[in-house]
């Protein structure tokens, strides 16, 4: 491949892993985290993605690439919470930029929202009546119709503008099935993309279970002559699939087919780190290539060795800092989210002069819908000054979801310990209303520190805890640990100084 083996990403911000190698190559991921099902477009020299965003809001950030690498946060497309939010289709049409939302909620639905312009506004969210199928794709067919196809092999009718359905679901194709031998979790046809190249409509679908065994979830292809079928399956099926935990990337899937700007072909998809289900599903580019025979080929293999660059195009920042010095307004969204907040949670938060106010909420974090960032390094520690009111609790945690947390708070009396989504311990401490605080997230094992001048002496708190099993095929939801922010009680915490650092293993 033109580079050696052990060729680590160079440091980003905050000493974050980047992808872009600086020789020519590149190594995955190309986004790392939680950025699942990730939907992409092309338009025109930019290169423009977004990823499911389940219960975080502002949600579905835009992010912006030149050259199929290097990335940068632009804004959130989503800042009312209509449920958690699943695979999107990201799609461009008569000079309008759709997102088509299936939620699960109440009521599971699939939404539509829509901009003249990328960075928005979008419009208000609107139901198009679809409570029993997720992942969409928009596709425009040969004769101009426009359609949703959906998971299970299904499809729906969109009007001409794109905003409401015109018809019903149909059945109009039957996947390939993988062998009964193979350990899967399920066959669950999904996140279909329909991408239309030569003579033919091509849908790559995701089988075999999202997460569940790592050598579950994969990718295969069909393809017709019109976007009314018949579908013929690939005679490579899987195109990508993780046969053994061995591999650097497991449950590989759900896959979109994109043309660099050298013209070269790439696939981008989501899989797991080996033994790392705590940082979600991460975002991965591989290459392909088009046979004689008209149909894609996947050659990038298990994706732990660097690749070479596509080339051309232009390479920006890639990433963003995690640290914030809270000097200017809060980056909701591209930067932090809150987990499942109600309509005006946003008002909670001001920062002025360098500090965060976050008004009280709840008792702890089951009901605090806590600031959160989403990292993709295996190893990290972050760290805060936090001043608290007399009747507020707050501090760090490490955060799944509402029901399974870790991490470390205090009162003006009291710290309070936060392990598998319960409050264990209540023990007292000297500091008053004021330290500053630590956590150290190094490959599962987690060290709490603590400070009463600053950070210049440090105290090791006397509760480790080991988070490796805070993940999907424990607690469900799809959903990765983040580092976070709470305040529970009455009045407020003020924040100031937060440091990310990311950290070799």
């Amino acid at each position: 491949m033109g580079a050696k083996a052990n060729a680590a990403p160079a440091p980003g911000f905050d000493n974050q892993a980047a992808p872009d190698l600086g020789n020519g190559t590149f190594l995955n991921p190309i986004l790392s985290g939680d950025r699942a099902d990730p939907a992409i477009l092309r338009d025109g020299a930019d290169y423009y993605m977004t990823f499911s965003s389940f219960d975080a809001y502002p949600g579905l950030t835009i992010w912006h690439s030149r050259d199929l690498v290097n990335w940068q946060p632009r804004k959130p497309a989503l800042l009312r919470n209509i449920g958690a939010v699943w695979a999107v289709s990201l799609a461009k049409h008569n000079g309008r930029y759709f997102l088509y939302i299936p939620v699960k909620a109440e009521q599971n639905d699939t939404f539509v929202i829509w901009a003249d312009h990328i960075d928005g506004p979008w419009s208000d969210p609107v139901p198009l009546g679809l409570p029993r199928h997720i992942d969409p794709c928009h596709a425009v067919g040969e004769d101009g119709s426009r359609w949703l196809f959906l998971s299970g092999g299904d499809r729906v009718r969109l009007s001409e503008d794109g905003l409401s359905l015109a018809g019903t679901p149909e059945h109009v194709y039957d996947p390939w099935r993988y062998p009964d031998t193979w350990d899967v979790e399920g066959f669950s046809p999904e996140g279909p993309k329909i991408l239309r190249h030569g003579d033919y409509f091509h849908m790559l679908t995701a089988v075999g279970g999202t997460a569940g065994p790592p050598t579950g979830h994969m990718v295969i292809a069909a393809r017709s002559r019109s976007i009314h079928g018949p579908w013929e399956h690939h005679p490579g099926n899987p195109l990508v699939r993780t046969v053994s935990d061995k591999e650097a990337w497991w449950c590989r899937g759900h896959a979109s087919l994109v043309d660099a700007p050298d013209g070269s072909w790439w696939a981008v998809y989501h899989g797991y780190r080996a033994g790392f289900w705590t940082l979600g599903r991460q975002c991965l580019l591989d290459s392909v290539v088009w046979g004689g025979d008209g149909w894609p080929r996947m050659t990038g293999g298990d994706l732990s060795r660097p690749l070479p660059k596509p080339r051309g195009g232009q390479a920006l920042p890639h990433g963003m800092a995690l640290s914030d010095d809270f000097s200017a307004a809060l980056a909701l969204g591209s930067k932090w989210t809150f987990f499942r907040p109600a309509r005006d949670e946003a008002a909670r938060v001001r920062v002025a002069d360098g500090v965060l106010h976050l008004a009280a909420k709840g008792i702890a974090p089951v009901d605090g819908s806590p600031l959160l960032l989403t990292v993709g390094d295996t190893s990290y520690r972050f760290e805060c000054d936090i001043e608290i009111d007399p009747g507020a609790t707050a501090g760090l945690v490490l955060f799944y979801d509402d029901r399974l947390y870790a991490g470390l708070g205090f009162d003006k009396d009291r710290f309070v310990t936060h392990q598998y989504g319960m409050e264990r311990g209540r023990p007292t401490h000297t500091y008053g209303q004021a330290l500053r605080m630590r956590i150290t997230n190094r490959r599962h094992i987690i060290a709490i520190h603590t400070s009463s001048d600053g950070g210049q002496t440090w105290h090791r708190f006397d509760r480790g805890m080991e988070v490796s099993g805070y993940h999907h095929n424990v607690r469900g939801g799809f959903l990765a640990l983040k580092p976070g922010l709470y305040a529970a009680g009455k009045g407020e915490a003020r924040f100031r100084n937060f440091r990310f650092t990311a950290l070799k293993d």
